[in-house]
């Protein structure tokens, strides 16, 4: 465990798995979610779903899953300018099958390009639209100047199934903590290679535990599509889920960012932004809104889940965001390692918030004669240690959780936890 948790193995065994993952061309669909989840396996016991083409999901309807094993444009000597093998960015993703030969007009009407980054290749999707077409920089679609182009794309868009993974690793209570990340996007290393990666470690620390207050819910989903299945087909658990987040972007350079819930007061809430506030790094918070990742469809109104969402920048919010140049030089080691002991620190606080009954409420104990402040003696921060076991007997009157302590001290959770243990120790103060 002391290795898995290694600042400096840690984020390059993750750095690894998404060195592995990166060149799989995925979608919300098709084998390259498949081979994904597949790969996921050999680190954490996933169980692989398959979901038919056409079943009634609320709203929605499963699609036609798709695969592409080939796509090209090749110029008037037969000489590939769009490949998909260089980068499976290149193909606009759900490009419904075609071999065509085109003018340069209609060849263009079908290219995507950024002109504000004319070198980049964008990523772009149809997934409900059927059309064809071809991402390029910017600066290459500019030398596309013959008359005609061939037009391949070797692609089946077809009946057969969504594919999601899912791991459930079993606590104490039916209380779930619930893990959700998007394994839909090619190519692109921080959204999110980093949210699957980080996702797999952080089940293996959790599996490691010896033992679990709450039980956890990892899914690896389609963006949108497969949370809106996932909801669909195990809405009767959503009853159990105490608390969630979803994960993405957790690899590049940026700080932390946490978008509450949109009960805006969960206790996920509360503990993220605690967790946050006394890491001695930059972080922001933001409100909930409707936009962005699978939280939405788990804040929707008819579940409003306590689900809220940890990255570091946001998506949209950094350069390289839906382009070739969130590559594997983007994503570091030690940005990953730094998400995932964020995101373990919550797991901790979430699993010792609790509520307490002090068992000498009139007046305070003597604290001397038991020993208790030599006991704390040789913690970095004693006297905010003498003052935590002060707030933790004031206030555990079977109401207040140690979090509620921990902020009403302006204290650091960990602090305010160790005091409940010594006093536990000492027969002053029992869980409720």
């Amino acid at each position: 465990m002391t290795e898995l948790l290694s600042p400096d193995d840690i984020g390059v065994e993750m750095h690894h798995l998404i060195r592995e993952l990166y060149p799989i061309c995925r979608s919300i669909t098709g084998d390259g979610v498949r081979q994904t989840l597949r790969i996921v396996q050999q680190h954490i016991p996933l169980v692989i779903h398959e979901v038919p083409t056409g079943v009634q999901l609320f709203d929605w309807t499963t699609p036609r899953e798709w695969n592409v094993h080939d796509a090209y444009v090749a110029n008037v000597h037969g000489e590939r300018v769009i490949d998909f093998r260089a980068s499976n960015l290149h193909l606009l993703n759900y490009s419904t099958p075609l071999r065509a030969r085109v003018s340069r007009e209609e060849l263009h009407a079908h290219l995507f390009t950024l002109p504000e980054q004319p070198d980049l290749i964008p990523y772009r999707t149809s997934y409900y639209t059927e059309r064809w077409g071809f991402c390029v920089s910017h600066a290459q679609a500019a030398q596309l100047t013959d008359p005609y182009y061939d037009v391949v794309i070797d692609a089946s868009l077809e009946v057969g199934h969504l594919t999601y993974g899912e791991l459930v690793i079993p606590g104490a209570s039916q209380d779930e903590v619930f893990f959700s990340t998007h394994c839909c996007h090619p190519s692109l290393c921080n959204d999110n290679l980093s949210g699957i990666a980080l996702c797999t470690w952080l089940a293996k620390y959790i599996a490691f535990l010896s033992t679990r207050r709450y039980t956890y819910r990892f899914v690896f989903i389609p963006g949108t599509i497969g949370a809106i299945a996932w909801l669909a087909l195990h809405e009767a658990e959503t009853m159990h889920i105490r608390h969630g987040l979803v994960v993405a972007c957790v690899g590049d350079p940026g700080s932390l960012h946490y978008k509450k819930s949109r009960r805006g007061d969960a206790e996920i809430d509360r503990v993220v932004q605690h967790v946050l506030r006394w890491s001695g790094a930059a972080y922001a918070v933001r409100d909930f809104s409707p936009y962005g990742y699978d939280e939405r469809q788990y804040c929707s109104p008819g579940f409003n889940l306590p689900v809220g969402s940890l990255t570091r920048t946001p998506h949209g919010c950094y350069p390289e965001y839906h382009t070739s140049a969130d590559d594997l030089t983007l994503v570091q080691p030690p940005y990953l390692a730094d998400s995932l002991q964020k995101y373990i620190q919550v797991v901790e606080t979430l699993e010792h918030n609790r509520r307490y009954l002090n068992l000498n409420p009139k007046c305070e104990p003597q604290l001397g004669r038991r020993g208790l402040y030599s006991a704390l003696g040789g913690r970095k921060h004693a006297g905010s240690a003498e003052l935590a076991m002060l707030w933790v007997l004031n206030l555990s009157d079977g109401e207040h959780t140690l979090l509620d302590i921990a902020e009403r001290a302006n204290l650091p959770f960990d602090d305010v936890f160790v005091a409940a243990q010594l006093l536990v120790e000492h027969d002053l103060l029992r869980e409720v």
